[in-house]
């Protein structure tokens, strides 16, 4: 009996990822959550972090935000964008991680986007280190 189940990475503009795994970790509001096959259904946003998908190997992808659903053993992750880690250029995370540390200290960004972005910058800082 084989203990994998369908996921699925979908952005706006391609399909990232479409496969089977064995587990699944997602950087959830309720804060990283572990699927397995056979979890119960799930519906949950996610914040910026680290998709990580393990089945023979493991791939990681870095989001920023999107939607979660799992039902009868088929994971869909919707995103504006999930960045394979290994494709990375260490010039784009410096800009990404800049950028959000810029907006952090914007006075105008409300309590939510500096909560979302702190996500965002301790990500990026672990993807550099």
């Amino acid at each position: 009996m084989s203990g994998k189940f369908k996921v699925e990475i979908i952005s706006p503009e391609q399909k990232i990822l479409n496969t089977e795994a064995s587990e699944v970790t997602i950087p959830s509001y309720e804060g990283q959550m572990g699927i397995l096959k056979d979890h119960i259904p799930l519906i949950t946003f996610l914040r910026p972090g680290f998709i990580s998908v393990k089945n023979q190997v493991e791939s990681k992808y870095f989001v920023e935000e999107g939607t979660v659903e799992f039902s009868d053993n088929s994971l869909l992750i919707l995103t504006s964008s999930a960045k394979d880690l290994k494709n990375l250029q260490k010039n784009s995370i410096n800009n990404l991680l800049e950028e959000a540390e810029r907006k952090i200290k914007d006075e105008n960004s409300s309590d939510k986007e500096k909560f979302v972005l702190s996500h965002k910058v301790q990500s990026l800082r672990e993807i550099i280190q």
